[in-house]
């Protein structure tokens, strides 16, 4: 069972020049051990951070391929029940916690799976306090 749902701001503190803290590294530590579940969306979204990072000329190519490489190589299972969820649950929470429905998709994963939170968005932080969900 995977240890907590990550959030793709802290899997791509991990991979993008000067973002990396000791808590974002004591998060990667944690999660190579025991892995983490995210949403069905993960992927998509990681995969354009990654790729306007390039754009705005952050990263190379080639270091977005070796970002991807990277975190492909670590434990995290993709929750395939995110879809079911996203016009119910998800969007509720969306629209009570004034989330993106991306953001709102890490929240439902945690409150279903009463798996603790992992990111470093202040808002989804603030959502997740608001209904007891624990974060890292």
């Amino acid at each position: 069972m995977p240890a907590c749902v990550l959030d793709c701001t802290v899997a791509i503190a991990w991979v993008l020049p000067g973002e990396r803290t000791a808590w974002t590294d004591t998060m990667l530590d944690e999660i190579a051990r025991a892995g983490a579940i995210v949403p069905g969306l993960w992927k998509l979204e990681t995969a354009n951070v990654l790729l306007m990072a390039e754009r705005r000329r952050r990263i190379t190519q080639v270091q977005r391929h070796r970002a991807l490489s990277a975190l492909g190589m670590l434990p995290i299972e993709i929750d395939d029940e995110t879809a079911t969820h996203a016009w119910g649950r998800t969007l509720e929470s969306a629209s009570a916690y004034h989330l993106t429905a991306y953001d709102a998709a890490y929240l439902e994963l945690a409150m279903r799976r009463s798996l603790p939170l992992v990111t470093l968005d202040q808002a989804l932080l603030r959502a997740a306090a608001s209904v007891g969900v624990p974060v890292k």
